[in-house]
């Protein structure tokens, strides 16, 4: 999924209103953060293949240590357990550990059958969403216009910058959504990594700077 895990950050705001935006939505998108640390690293393997489905292009070949079930569930641990120790908010810390256990769950829905348990174990699983642009549309869509209306009923805005600046970000990931449902294929993977890396530190530079100006 592209911005239904950053709908997991946006619903999970109204359940812990005292995590920032920003670490909800890293929590939730804390396999995919991994994943672009591991894979030019040589550690886990993608393969760029046009057509293997409608709305991706990219074959998972091994991704264990990023987007295995055990693997979320000990990485959403440390992620949740450093936050309550600084903290000290157990409401929080679970939403934490809720939102990066969200991504496996997620990414089973909309990927073929490469995501795995855990490392050493050669069972794969996806329900194959993306196999449908209009599955896809309506599925995550709806996952996106929902978590977004409810933050924005949620949350009030404190300036101008929670007024526009969050409406004209949610209109871009929209759109850049709708594009991505194309299933173009990125132009390499030294090229995917770095359009990625830049892409999430604006998305979470621009979460935290919004948990500012709403409340």
């Amino acid at each position: 999924m592209f911005v239904g895990h950053f709908a997991v950050g946006f619903a999970a705001k109204r359940a812990a209103p005292r995590v920032s935006l920003g670490t909800l939505i890293l929590a939730a998108c804390l396999s995919d953060a991994l994943w672009i640390c591991l894979f030019p690293a040589g550690i886990e393997q993608v393969v760029v293949q046009p057509g293997i489905m409608v709305a991706n292009s990219l074959n998972l070949v091994y991704i264990p240590f990023s987007h295995s079930l055990l693997m979320d569930a000990v990485w959403g641990g440390i992620f949740a357990g450093i936050y309550y120790l600084f903290r000290h908010e157990s409401r929080g810390a679970w939403m934490i550990f809720a939102a990066v256990l969200s991504h496996w769950a997620l990414d089973f829905a909309t990927h073929r059958p490469d995501m795995p348990l855990a490392p050493g174990l050669d069972v794969r699983f996806g329900f194959g969403l993306w196999n449908s642009r209009a599955a896809t549309f309506i599925v995550e869509g709806g996952l996106w216009f929902g978590a977004v209306v409810l933050y924005a009923k949620s949350t009030r805005p404190i300036s101008r910058a929670g007024v526009y600046a969050f409406w004209i970000m949610i209109i871009l990931l929209t759109a850049l959504w709708v594009i991505s449902l194309g299933g173009a294929p990125p132009p390499s993977l030294s090229s995917l990594a770095i359009v990625n890396s830049v892409f999430f530190v604006v998305v979470l530079a621009w979460a935290y700077w919004m948990n500012n100006c709403r409340h």
